[in-house]
């Protein structure tokens, strides 16, 4: 029987899963990761984080979503900084390795944590809404009924699409409030369900909405608490300087047997 000892954490109701697999004791079997994620089986959470070595940054940051898959997670990154500081790897600014390369991130004085996100080159109109890869591809849909949309039923219509079959694509639901404000829910793939947040979710429909008159710094609402997304955008270079601040807490640590 193997004995894995974890911490939980959560960012704006996104939480995750993390072990310190620095010594890589933790053999990446998918079906135990899917296991550890599943609530009723086993711990449950939207995805789980490995904090390893990585010979030129301070760290390397394994994600795997609850079916197993890879991609950036952006409320998950921030969640590793701040487990990465109780390891002792880091100090209040560090740089990482994630799924889509390096990443910076720092820890600021009301212990909000800024991740720098990867810049996006572009933002493809398709149907009814925009297409952007913010490290995970996202499609991101405007509606004034946000707030009472069925978002599982619609957010699952849109991602089983013949169109993204293949790859899949995460959902966002993005309503409007004010020209620095959105408020966004999200299907995410992978968990195949709504999460309370989003991180590149949050950031591709902040980064959407510039054509809806939304100017950075842009407040970010989500059913999870509240998020900031800023960055700079020109014609040459797209969006870049792309930053995504906000909470991330540690709930508890404990073990598991498998």
């Amino acid at each position: 029987m193997q004995r894995i000892y974890f911490h939980k954490y959560q960012a704006t109701g996104n939480d995750f899963i993390l072990v310190d697999n620095r010594e890589h004791f933790f053999e990446k079997d998918l079906d135990i990761i899917k296991r550890l994620c599943d609530r009723r089986f086993g711990i449950g959470s939207d995805g789980l984080i490995l904090i390893e070595k990585h010979q030129q940054y301070d760290f390397e940051m394994v994600f795997f979503n609850p079916d197993g898959s890879q991609s950036l997670c952006g409320n998950g990154s921030r969640c590793a900084v701040a487990f990465a500081r109780l390891l002792g790897i880091e100090l209040d600014k560090t740089t990482f390795h994630a799924f889509d390369g390096p990443h910076n991130a720092e820890i600021l004085s009301d212990g909000r944590i800024k991740l720098k996100m990867s810049n996006v080159t572009k933002a493809r109109h398709w149907n009814e809404g925009v297409i952007l890869n913010t490290g995970s591809p996202h499609l991101i849909l405007f509606s004034n009924e946000t707030e009472r949309l069925d978002v599982v039923s619609e957010g699952r219509r849109w991602r089983n699409h013949e169109k993204f079959q293949e790859e899949g694509i995460n959902v966002n639901f993005v309503a409007r409030m004010n020209s620095h404000q959105i408020f966004v829910r999200t299907y995410e793939r992978g968990v195949e369900n709504e999460t309370l947040s989003c991180g590149t979710g949050v950031t591709a429909a902040a980064l959407a909405s510039s054509a809806h008159k939304v100017r950075s710094p842009v407040a970010v609402k989500t059913l999870g608490g509240d998020l900031e997304v800023s960055y700079q955008h020109s014609k040459n270079e797209g969006y870049h300087e792309v930053f995504l601040t906000g909470p991330a807490e540690k709930v508890f640590e404990g073990e598991i047997y498998l």
